[in-house]
């Protein structure tokens, strides 16, 4: 590698490649950052916006206790772009990290447009080679178009992988029935953050039966349905019991119902969409149901039954690699270290991941073109739980997965559950520092 040449190639500016983008940048390297939009649009993105949030607006937790609360903590630490605009543009939502995604998204493009070091390319690329002179970032994301994938299965020798991610329905709050629907968060006193909509018993079983009869997108003759069961579709959940749902995103534990002094049977959430409170998204509701039965059985939620929907939910195709076989834990490809994968497409599922494999990927790119030694996040880390599980998993029973405690070096002593998180969080303090050392 020629370390005179400090041009980065990245291609895909959604979370992963503008947080690459920016590392990179702000280290000195000049970035070629392209992107298709807004001269082509996947099936589920619909702004010109960089940083687009698909499926959620939510970021989960906030907790710096929590696994992916501490991986927060450790991005900003390494001055995570994204994660500051998250912090500027959040909205109310308990403990979580929820973020307006129209002003998120704008700030995201507004600070890229504006880098020196960045030059902004909207146009496709559909081939991926390799290029010893000069670092390549692919971070095209769940969606990758399939010439892209076609490409990158050359260089691997390996088929791509597929599963398929939904997306939960946006409604518009003025169309609430708020005689009904109550203000809570889980297990706090008074209103809060979350507008909650009670079912009893015999609305639950109705509700479930219509989730069970209803419609759905078929699949193409070539798709193959596999979900990731941390965004199951509400009406797999169904298909797996009638208490299922009870027990998930419907679970009512902790949401008493202030107008009656009762729990509910069960509860379908309601989570700020954007700072004004205008739209909500209906937590853990995604869906591959068809528009019309969406508008139905979604319309026999309490407090639903005239909603409008701002945005229906849908089902979209999410492809990653095999990590395990594929990757170093500087995110290069074993056969091919000019290139570097980032995102979901690395196989990791989660906004947050995403982005923190996108910051990794432009840190590294960065240092190979100084000519710097790469060296990978302590495994008592988030950052480093993640590479593990990226390069280090048996490559039969690998699937992507969020960041959480599991992934983490087991105990050396035992520790009370109370204190694992806290325990976690100094442990990742002070392995972060020793790094940094490494690191300068």
């Amino acid at each position: 590698m020629n370390t005179q040449n400090k041009t980065i190639k990245i291609i895909g500016a959604g979370l992963a490649g503008c947080e690459a983008a920016w590392q990179a940048a702000e280290r000195g390297c000049k970035v070629k950052l392209y992107e298709m939009k807004p001269e082509k649009y996947s099936p589920a993105h619909n702004s010109p916006s960089l940083a687009e949030l698909v499926c959620s607006n939510s970021l989960r937790s906030n907790a710096p206790t929590s696994a992916v609360g501490l991986l927060k903590v450790e991005m900003r630490q390494m001055d995570s772009l994204l994660m500051r605009i998250a912090d500027e543009t959040a909205v109310p939502a308990g403990q979580a990290l929820a973020v307006d995604r129209d002003k998120f998204a704008a700030s995201v493009t507004k600070h890229i447009q504006n880098h020196a070091n960045i030059d902004l390319i909207q146009e496709e690329q559909t081939i991926l080679a390799e290029d010893p002179e000069m670092q390549t970032i692919l971070a095209t994301g769940p969606l990758t178009s399939e010439a892209m994938a076609d490409s990158l299965a050359v260089l691997t020798g390996r088929d791509r992988l597929a599963f398929y991610d939904a997306i939960a329905p946006i409604v518009s709050t003025e169309s609430l029935n708020m005689d009904i629907i109550y203000s809570k968060s889980r297990w706090q006193d008074g209103p809060g953050d979350y507008l909650n909509c009670p079912f009893d018993k015999e609305q639950y079983l109705a509700f479930i039966t219509a989730l069970g009869e209803g419609d759905t997108v078929p699949l193409k003759e070539f798709e193959e349905e596999k979900y990731f069961e941390g965004c199951l579709p509400i009406e797999v959940m169904r298909a797996r019991g009638e208490d299922t749902l009870r027990y998930g995103p419907m679970k009512p534990v902790g949401l008493r119902d202030p107008s009656t002094g009762k729990d509910p049977y069960a509860v379908v959430q309601l989570r700020m969409e954007n700072s004004e409170g205008t739209f909500l998204n209906l937590v853990g509701f995604q869906t591959k149901l068809t528009y019309p039965e969406q508008k139905r059985i979604f319309r026999m939620i309490p407090g639903m039954e005239n909603v409008e929907f701002e945005r229906l939910g849908s089902i979209h195709r999410n492809t990653f690699v095999c990590a395990p076989l594929l990757l170093e834990p500087s995110l290069q490809l074993k056969s091919y270290p000019s290139i570097y994968l980032a995102g979901q497409l690395s196989g990791v599922e989660g906004y947050v991941e995403s982005t923190a494999m996108g910051l990794l990927a432009g840190f590294n790119a960065a240092r190979t073109c100084y000519g710097k030694e790469l060296i990978p996040p302590p495994p008592t880390t988030a950052f480093g739980a993640l590479i593990k599980h990226l390069t280090a998993t048996d490559p039969d029973r690998f699937q992507p997965s969020n960041v959480n405690f599991g992934l983490f070096p087991a105990w050396e002593k035992k520790v009370p559950k109370k204190f694992r998180g806290e325990k976690r969080k100094e442990i990742s303090m002070a392995a972060m520092a020793e790094w940094f050392e490494k690191l300068n």
